[in-house]
């Protein structure tokens, strides 16, 4: 269990990469998502356009996490998540 109360899924609509850090754009039922990780966090994780992640929010600061709802077909959820 994390500490991270905020979880908003969406699917990844632009990655935008240099060497050291990468731009994620999830598109989200309230709206679009922009998170900088590292590149190597988009590497490892293996994040590209149309993935379902999950943007952990906490602060100023937004985590992205893979999906393990089992819910990645349904539909965009009203409302907070």
């Amino acid at each position: 269990m994390h500490s991270i109360r905020n979880s908003i899924e969406g699917t990844v609509q632009r990655i935008t990469s240099d060497k050291v850090m990468s731009e994620v754009i999830l598109s989200t039922p309230v709206g679009p998502i922009v998170a900088v990780i590292t590149t190597a966090s988009v590497k490892a994780m293996k994040i590209k356009k149309r993935d379902v992640l999950s943007a952990q929010i906490k602060a100023t600061n937004i985590s992205l996490a893979r999906c393990t709802c089992g819910q990645h077909n349904a539909p965009p959820r009203k409302g907070r998540s």
